[in-house]
């Protein structure tokens, strides 16, 4: 069964309540995102692969170790995009994927637009979807990243809805996920609540 991770953390917390609060402007609920998204990055990065090497520091010879595999990035479009810079600030070897999803308005359900996958799958994959609200977009994702032949896949979401953590697990139940919070439900028009509204509109100031 994969690991639900929801950080307990005092800077995830500060964090969060400045990106909930609907009197921050776009510049910093960006910002916000950004500071989120690195440290859900660090916790689910804590157990990459690494290869031992060494390097010359200016006294001496120093062993040290770096990472031993390719990771991608996959932004689910278009909010996933305001996590996806700060984490490959992160780690510049990251390659950026995308896959695009908009939701039906009456169905609630994801429709796929747009995909972007090499013919060679890397080995781990992280899924960047700021709000897993009823789930469907994040299984969809998975699904695809599975079938692209990526083994190890991890999502991270900056807040959860309990409805779709358990349809994720229930899709994916070998799927780490990773969330700054898990809200308390999701309403009739299934928005998170308390959730921060919508967060692709507040990331680029599309109201």
């Amino acid at each position: 069964m994969g690991r639900i991770t929801e950080l307990e953390h005092p800077l995830s917390w500060h964090h969060l309540a400045t990106l909930r609060d609907q009197r921050t402007p776009p510049h910093l609920f960006r910002e916000q995102v950004g500071h989120l998204s690195l440290l859900l990055a660090c916790k689910a990065m804590e157990t990459l692969p690494l290869r031992a090497m060494e390097v010359e520091t200016p006294l001496a010879r120093a062993a040290c170790r770096q990472l031993a595999c390719r990771i991608a990035l996959v932004p689910i479009l278009r909010a996933g995009l305001g996590m996806a810079d700060a984490i490959q600030a992160l780690v510049p070897t990251a390659e950026v994927w995308h896959l695009g999803f908009y939701r039906d308005e009456t169905t609630h359900q994801p429709v796929e637009y747009y995909r972007k996958f090499s013919s060679a799958p890397p080995e781990i994959a992280f899924i960047l979807d700021p709000m897993l609200a009823t789930g469907g977009s994040a299984c969809e994702g998975i699904g695809m990243v599975r079938q692209w032949g990526v083994e190890r896949i991890s999502l991270l979401c900056l807040i959860a809805a309990p409805e779709g953590v358990a349809r994720v697990q229930a899709a994916h139940p070998d799927v780490d996920l990773y969330t700054c919070a898990i809200d308390e439900r999701l309403d009739e028009n299934a928005y998170i609540v308390p959730g921060l509204g919508d967060a692709g509109d507040r990331i680029f100031n599309t109201h």
